[in-house]
């Protein structure tokens, strides 16, 4: 069962910009251990700046990010075999089959996969016979939630997961999202979409020009999310 007083995300005053442009500012953020947690803001916010800074994809200017009690830079590698991470951007190597695409995920990580691959591209209706280039979008992000999901990881981190899903593919991820959670695992969802917040998130929090604002319930009503919106410029 998940300990909801292990912090499973630490992020200490975490600034970094892109030269004259804003990226993040002073954010501070902690995530506990069995948490489905709603990151939401506009486009440009700083969320995903946010994202690939916890996973070492970026530098950053000061602060200090913990992940799974490890410091994010110093053991970015050890981080990663912990974590299912999935884009916003669903691309791969378009001449791949959807099979090979999923080999691929789980032999980069030395692991054997495919009984649980198979479960997961089951319950999603994946056809991993097709070539990346034949299909759509939605079917692209179904083919990359199992990437992410393939190798049970204790830390989940999704950037705009359902965009291209049909209502009942977005129903079947959550209920993974939940059936992972309650084995033990942490998700941290960026999204869009307040509904799925509302209904799914245990706690949440809205970037808005580069800062972070904690949120006192998941439950936020369409009058307050969208006076993040209107008042971004």
């Amino acid at each position: 069962m998940p300990d909801s007083n292990t912090n499973v995300i630490e992020i200490r005053n975490l600034t970094k910009s892109y030269g004259k442009n804003r990226g993040v500012i002073d954010v501070s953020l902690e995530i506990k251990e069995g948490d489905i947690f709603g990151f939401i803001g506009p486009n440009g916010a700083g969320k995903s700046t946010t994202i690939r800074s916890m996973l070492g994809f970026l530098k950053i200017d000061s602060g200090s990010i913990s992940i799974l009690g490890m410091d994010s830079v110093k053991d970015h590698t050890e981080i990663l075999k912990h974590v299912g991470y999935m884009p916003s951007e669903a691309w791969f190597y378009g001449d791949m089959r959807v099979s090979e695409v999923i080999k691929y995920a789980a032999d980069v990580r030395g692991l054997d996969c495919s009984e649980e691959a198979r479960k997961l591209c089951e319950r999603l209706k994946v056809d991993t016979h097709k070539k990346i280039k034949e299909l759509s979008l939605g079917n692209r992000k179904k083919v990359s939630i199992v990437c992410a999901m393939q190798h049970k990881p204790k830390l989940f981190i999704f950037d705009e997961p359902t965009g291209g899903l049909d209502p009942l593919m977005q129903k079947r991820f959550f209920e993974l999202i939940n059936e992972y959670v309650a084995e033990g695992a942490t998700c941290l969802l960026s999204t869009h979409v307040l509904s799925e917040v509302n209904k799914y998130c245990k706690n949440a929090a809205i970037m808005r020009e580069g800062r972070l604002t904690m949120l006192d319930s998941p439950k936020i009503d369409d009058e307050t999310f969208l006076s993040f919106y209107d008042d971004e410029g």
